[in-house]
């Protein structure tokens, strides 16, 4: 990955030097140690001592070199902040991104290991399956994108945070390459193709001891105004980075509702209309811990 762009200032930021790279260095150290232990950790702003949103993506790159030398692969990226309301409380007047790996995909049909989170949250999303590249330099348009996309499928994404409290600014979150934690995709994908994702309606469930509570709503219009939006403004931004979306990436394009926190032992299903249904069953417990590969595709459409 090449250096960050400048993604908007938020503030003041030191400029270079060593003192720069080592409070990044620091703050990487600070949010790998909480992933190892177990335990939240202060929020890294107070070690950068700066707001701007390319030095929050520093942090990101260096988490994900780390996780690249120890085995992990990168299979995509997730968008954050595409609620208008959540980017006012933030501060921001953008998204942000962080990066998937092939650890963080679960089954639907295996329970998730509670004790793999430390905070977590849940909220139902469109993902994308890519099957071109958006790269070139050719303008990277709405038609373009839906063009690369293979797939859209329903989506739980299981967002997480190394900060303790969830007590974040953009440059936390960022730095914690988004907040991210895991994910689960559907086995009902369909062809994109001039679908109008505005319109979908989404209705997430929590379910325990034969109860069902409805904890989340929302419409597709909620995220950026569109999912697509949303690929296109990650498309761009990636190419400019000098990391492009591939084909056989996956895209979780954002949320269609509030996110709500996970509880142990319950199961969430998202239902979304034309995309089926999606669900993320949690253990009642931590469980001793076990390899996780990544989750099969989705299956082609029109294989059985």
């Amino acid at each position: 990955m090449s250096e960050p762009l400048d993604h908007g200032r938020q503030g003041d930021p030191e400029t270079g030097g060593a003192d720069r790279a080592d409070r990044i260095r620091a703050s990487a150290a600070r949010l790998i140690a909480a992933t190892r232990t177990g335990s939240p950790c202060a929020p890294v702003r107070e070690l950068l001592r700066d707001t701007a949103l390319e030095t929050g993506y520093a942090v990101q790159q260096l988490l994900t070199q780390a996780r690249v030398a120890a085995g992990r692969r990168v299979v995509g990226r997730k968008i954050g902040l595409t609620a208008p309301a959540v980017q006012a409380q933030l501060g921001v007047d953008q998204p942000d991104f962080g990066v998937l790996f092939d650890d963080m995909a679960c089954r639907q049909d295996e329970p998730i290991d509670i004790g793999r989170l430390l905070q977590p949250r849940i909220e139902a999303e469109i993902a994308f399956v890519l099957n071109a590249d958006l790269a070139g330099d050719d303008e990277i348009t709405a038609d373009v994108a839906r063009a690369a996309v293979g797939q859209a499928v329903a989506a739980l994404e299981i967002v997480d945070s190394r900060i303790a409290g969830w007590d974040i600014t953009i440059v936390d979150t960022v730095a914690d390459n988004a907040s991210s934690g895991l994910y689960v995709l559907g086995d009902e994908p369909i062809e994109l193709g001039d679908r109008d994702l505005r319109a979908v309606e989404m209705t997430l469930t929590s379910n325990a001891d034969g109860s069902t509570e409805t904890v989340s709503t929302g419409t597709g219009a909620a995220c950026l105004g569109d999912p697509v939006n949303a690929l296109v403004w990650l498309a761009r931004t990636s190419r400019e980075l000098g990391t492009p979306l591939r084909a056989g990436d996956v895209v979780l394009s954002g949320a269609l509702g509030a996110m709500v926190p996970v509880e142990e032992g319950r199961t969430y299903v998202a239902t979304l209309t034309d995309l089926g249904t999606v669900r993320a069953e949690f253990t009642a417990a931590p469980v001793a811990r076990q390899p996780t590969g990544p989750q099969t595709r989705p299956r082609k459409l029109g294989s059985h």
